[in-house]
């Protein structure tokens, strides 16, 4: 069961807060780094989502903009979704206290360059994030924001057409042109890795 509430349009706030950064909510979920921008302040864990890194510059440019408050940065996608909520909600057992989770899917650059803000969406990293808060929802993690409750929906309604829907989109396709169907193959396997990867680290209790 998704959770989500909409702030009281009377609430006054003398430094209103950026209307991008879902600060309220515990599940939060942007694009790229314009959207690491907003949802990263204050969350205890970022994660990047990255289903096919082969086919993009991947999540590097990324980590290195994580705010250093941030106490990790996890890697996620569809074959480890499970284990990376896993994770938060050990950590979050292990504070006693409310986590908050800022999910970053990677999507297509735009434009070149580190510094590349724009992306492009991409159909794979999309639902790798609904999965990534379904699996949160499971474990009791479920305050999501809007945009993380309907990347969630999206997962939910096509999971049974995922890895067609994948191969069929334009970077699946891009990726198969390149002799990548193993690399795609192995990257749709829902639920079969146990890895989470640890981007970055600032808090030694992890």
């Amino acid at each position: 069961m998704i959770t989500t509430a909409s702030p009281h349009p009377n609430s006054p706030h003398p430094n209103p807060p950026d209307p991008r950064a879902q600060e309220e909510y515990q599940v939060r979920f942007d694009w790229g780094l314009d959207g690491l921008h907003s949802i990263a302040p204050g969350a205890d864990v970022v994660v990047i989502v990255d289903v096919l890194p082969g086919s993009t510059p991947g999540a590097d440019r990324l980590v290195a903009r994580v705010p250093k408050e941030t106490q990790a940065v996890l890697g996620a996608g569809l074959t480890n979704r499970r284990a990376v909520a896993g994770w938060i909600r050990a950590r979050q057992a292990e504070t006693q206290g409310r986590f908050t989770v800022s999910i970053v899917a990677v999507g297509e650059p735009v434009a070149a360059g580190p510094d590349a803000a724009g992306v492009r969406f991409s159909v794979e990293d999309h639902f790798a994030a609904g999965a990534l808060v379904d699996a949160l929802a499971d474990t009791g993690i479920d305050y999501h924001s809007p945009e993380a409750a309907a990347a969630c929906a999206s997962f939910t309604a096509l999971r049974g057409g995922l890895r067609q829907l994948i191969r069929a989109s334009g970077a699946g396709r891009a990726l198969i042109a390149q002799g990548g169907v193993d690399l795609l193959e192995q990257a749709t396997r829902l639920d079969e890795s146990q890895d989470v990867p640890i981007l970055a680290e600032w808090d030694d209790r992890f």
